[in-house]
């Protein structure tokens, strides 16, 4: 009874929501005709796929928000980023990205493509796309003559920096600590009694069962390096206004390429052998030989796109709850201020989650690398444990 309560309210509140909205949308006036003058019904200038790919791509600067100042002119709070250039023609170039004036504004021989660049010059998107520092003349138009190099530091490169200096002092200072037998003698305190049982967690349920008590020793530096720089990286992202770097597919590749190196250094002849000549009957071998030989390759970029769609799938949620309150109020103040409860409480719910997904997308990337490596140097006797671990996973 108290079950068909509830549903029952929700449906009425979900009624007289959707009322109220479309009895807004009806009510907004209609454009009249006056002579050959049409007044055009006010568009709605909110650009949702603009709001979500500025989030999740990479910039010259950190922006924080856009808002109009007493001129009537529309400012922006950012930090703008260094810009690196160099061309056999220009030479080196060094400025920062302020000068661009967010696309309105040439400086020295050099200007931004923006959105209606691309639209107003019809430049190819294969070859130009928005964001993308080019070379002009005097004229104002792009040199193709001269051949840019961008050493641009970009707001991924920043926080990666920002995150391997945190991840390097909070470690060298638990180190110290552990040192001076604080954690040794005693309880652990502070950043120890965090960290702490992170990294007995890591070796105990990661490093041990996937590795063996002989070998995971060898592996655990990478591991736990691995796991706190993923770790950092998706909590830093969760910051307003910072990158979300572990959603870039580039940053993926790399932590899969090492770990793919790792795994092929870590490989016997065994390995070798499961792959090439497989214990199976001979008209069978072709097609699992194939199979195996695929897999080495696949290991990786399961890696590699399980972290990449994980996380940015997580930020446009985020982003895509936050902008209905704007795509609601371009439709109608009513409708606008009816969603925003609901959309506020969604995102607070599913941020939440991120922080969830944040420590378990670490954790995986981690796992599965330890499983893979156990793979690759166990061999014969302990394949089929380790197979059967991959499949749960």
């Amino acid at each position: 009874m108290t079950l068909k309560c509830v549903k029952s309210l929700l449906v009425a509140g979900f009624s007289l929501f959707f009322l109220a909205f479309s009895i807004s949308t009806f009510a907004q006036e209609k454009p009249t005709e006056t002579g050959d003058n049409v007044k055009k019904e006010e568009k709605n200038d909110f650009d949702a796929n603009e709001v979500i790919f500025g989030h999740i791509l990479d910039a010259h600067e950190f922006h924080f928000f856009s808002y109009e100042g007493s001129d009537g002119e529309e400012h922006e709070a950012a930090i703008p980023l260094p810009v690196i250039l160099y061309s056999k023609q220009k030479g080196l170039d060094v400025f920062m990205f302020s000068q661009f004036h967010h696309g309105e504004a040439e400086y020295d021989g050099y200007k931004l493509i923006t959105a209606e660049m691309l639209k107003e010059e019809n430049l190819p998107e294969g070859k130009y796309h928005e964001g993308q520092i080019v070379a002009v003349d005097a004229n104002g138009q792009i040199d193709e003559s001269v051949k840019l190099y961008d050493f641009s530091i970009t707001r991924y490169v920043v926080q990666m920096i920002i995150s391997v200096l945190l991840l390097t002092w909070i470690m060298v200072s638990i180190a110290n600590r552990y040192k001076k037998g604080h954690g040794v003698v005693s309880a652990p305190k502070g950043k120890q009694s965090l960290m702490e049982p992170v990294i007995l967690f890591i070796v105990d349920e990661v490093a041990k069962p996937c590795l063996g008590e002989k070998n995971y020793r060898k592996y655990l530096p990478f591991l736990l390096t691995v796991f706190f720089f993923i770790l950092i990286n998706n909590l830093l992202g969760l910051i307003p206004g910072s990158a979300n770097v572990t959603g870039n597919i580039a940053f993926t590749l790399v932590l899969a390429l090492i770990a793919f190196v790792a795994i092929l250094f870590s490989t016997n002849k065994h390995y070798w052998g499961h792959i090439f000549n497989p214990p199976v009957p001979a008209f069978v071998k072709p097609i699992l030989m194939l199979v195996e030989f695929l897999g080495v390759f696949i290991k990786p970029m399961a890696l590699m796109i399980r972290l990449f769609a994980n996380m940015v799938a997580g930020h446009i949620l985020v982003i895509c709850l936050i902008s209905l309150i704007f795509i609601f109020a371009g439709l109608g103040a009513a409708a606008g201020w009816g969603a925003s409860p609901l959309s506020v409480a969604f995102t607070i719910f599913i941020y939440f989650i991120e922080i969830l997904v944040a420590f378990l997308q670490a954790y995986i990337f981690v796992f599965l690398s330890a499983v893979f490596i156990g793979q690759a140097f166990e061999g014969g006797h302990n394949d089929v444990d380790h197979h059967e671990d991959a499949v749960i996973v």
